[in-house]
C-alpha cells in the first residue's frame, strides 16, 4: 500500500506490531524489571502471561495485574520460555507480544544480574513513590514503572526495623493474595499494599495474628515482635501521606510484649495530637517518672507491663488471658502500681489519667527505641 506522498504506508497490523515493539523499548530505557514487563504484556495481550526458567522457576501474572511468583527466587539460567494464557485462538500478533517479551526480560537480566532482575518491585522506584520531596511527574513515572492501578485505592504500613524478619511474613500474609510492595526506608519497612478493608477491621486482623505468632512474653533471645503502623486509605497518588501517617501510628504501639502491636491512624482521632509532645518534656514529667522508677526494677516491670495491657484492653479477664496469668495475679500487680502512683482505677478520672500516664510514656520510649536512641533515666519494661 502506498500513500499519497509515496512513501509505503503499513496495514493495521504491521502499525500495531510496531507499537508493541516500541512500547518494549521504552520499557527497557526505563529500566523496568521483570514484574512491570509481565504486567505490560498481560495488560496489552488483555489475558495471562507467564515466564519459565530452566531451573523450574515460574513467574506469572494475570489479566488483572496480580503475579504469582516464589518469594525467594533460586538462580535462574538460560532465556525464559514466554507464554499467553488464552482462551481462545492465537490471535495474529501474539508471536510479536511474545518475541518481544521474551527480549524485553532477556535484556533486564543482563542489565541487572540473574537475581536482581527478577525481584518482585523496584525499592527505588517505591520509595519515590512514598517521598513528599519527589515533582508529580516522577510520582507518577515511578507508579507507571511499577505497575501500579491507579483506579485502585492503596495503604502502606510502617514495620518497625526491630522487628524479626518471621514478623514481616505475618504481617504481609495478613494482607491477603493482592501484591505488597515493600521499601526499607530510615529504620522502618515500607509495605504499600491495595486495601479495600476499613481500618478497624484490619488492625484488628494484624494484631490477632501479630500475638498469635509472637505470644507474650516472648523468650529473650527471639527479640521482639513487630510494631505496625497502618495509614489511611487512598489513592495511589496519595500514597506519601498514608507512609506518613502510618510513621505516626507506629509511635503509639506497643514496643513492649503487651497491649496493641498494629494501630490504625484512622483509629486514632484527637490522640494523633499526643505524637507531637516532645519525649524529652514528657520523661521529665513526675508521673511519667514515677513510672519509670517503678519500672526499673524487674517486678516492677511486670507491674507496669500488666497495667498497660489492662488499660489497652479493659478487663481482668482479657488481660489474664493474653498475658497467660491468674485474675488474681493480674489484680495483685494493677494494686501494686494503683498503690505507689495514688491512683484507683476503679475511679473513672483516675483510669482515664493513668491510661494516657502510660499512652504518652508508650510514644516517648517508642518513639527512642524506634530511632536507635536511648533515653537516660528510663525503666526499661523487658
Amino acid at each position: 500500500m502506498v500513500g499519497v506522498d509515496g512513501v509505503p504506508e503499513l496495514g493495521p497490523e504491521a502499525a500495531a506490531a510496531l507499537r508493541i515493539v516500541a512500547h518494549f523499548d521504552e520499557l527497557d530505557e526505563s529500566a523496568a524489571g521483570a514484574e512491570v514487563v509481565l504486567r505490560s504484556a498481560a495488560s496489552l495481550a488483555d489475558c495471562a502471561v507467564g515466564a519459565r526458567w530452566a531451573s523450574g522457576t515460574v513467574i506469572r501474572c494475570d489479566a488483572n495485574g496480580r503475579l504469582d511468583s516464589p518469594t525467594e527466587l533460586p538462580p535462574l539460567h538460560g532465556e525464559p520460555t514466554v507464554w499467553l494464557d488464552r482462551g481462545g485462538p492465537e490471535q495474529a500478533l501474539d508471536p510479536v507480544l511474545l518475541d518481544r517479551v521474551r527480549r524485553t526480560l532477556r535484556r533486564v537480566m543482563a542489565r541487572t544480574g540473574t537475581a536482581a532482575a527478577l525481584q518482585i518491585g523496584d525499592p527505588a522506584l517505591l520509595e519515590v513513590v512514598l517521598s513528599d520531596n519527589q515533582s508529580p511527574a516522577e510520582r507518577a513515572r515511578a507508579i507507571r514503572l511499577l505497575g501500579l492501578d491507579e483506579t485502585r485505592e492503596v495503604r502502606v504500613l510502617a514495620v518497625s526495623a526491630g522487628s524479626p524478619a518471621e514478623a514481616l511474613r505475618v504481617v504481609v500474609r495478613e494482607l491477603g493474595d493482592e501484591p505488597v510492595r515493600s521499601v526499607a526506608i530510615g529504620a522502618d519497612t515500607a509495605l504499600l499494599c491495595y486495601s479495600s478493608e476499613d481500618a478497624r477491621t484490619l488492625s484488628d486482623r494484624l494484631d490477632a495474628a501479630i500475638i498469635a505468632a509472637f505470644p507474650p512474653p516472648l523468650p529473650v533471645h527471639v527479640g521482639r515482635g513487630p510494631w505496625v503502623g497502618i495509614g489511611a486509605r487512598t489513592t495511589v497518588f496519595g500514597a506519601a501521606a498514608s507512609w506518613q501517617q502510618a510513621q505516626r501510628g507506629l509511635r503509639f504501639a506497643s514496643s513492649t510484649h503487651y497491649g496493641r502491636r498494629a494501630v490504625a491512624y484512622e483509629r486514632l482521632s484527637v490522640l494523633e495530637l499526643l505524637a507531637d509532645l516532645p519525649s524529652e518534656r514528657v520523661l521529665r514529667h513526675h508521673d511519667v517518672a514515677r513510672i519509670n522508677a517503678i519500672a526499673a526494677k524487674p517486678a516492677g516491670a511486670h507491674d507496669v507491663d500488666t497495667t498497660e495491657a489492662f488499660c489497652v484492653l479493659g478487663s481482668l479477664r482479657r488481660t489474664a488471658a493474653q498475658l497467660h496469668l491468674h485474675h488474681s495475679t493480674v489484680a495483685a500487680r494493677i494494686a501494686h502500681v494503683e498503690a505507689a502512683m495514688g491512683w484507683d482505677l476503679a475511679d473513672p478520672i483516675d483510669r482515664f489519667t493513668a491510661t494516657l500516664v502510660l499512652v504518652v510514656r508508650r510514644i516517648a520510649l517508642s518513639s527512642a527505641e524506634l530511632t536507635g536512641a536511648d533515653p537516660t533515666n528510663v525503666g526499661r519494661s523487658r
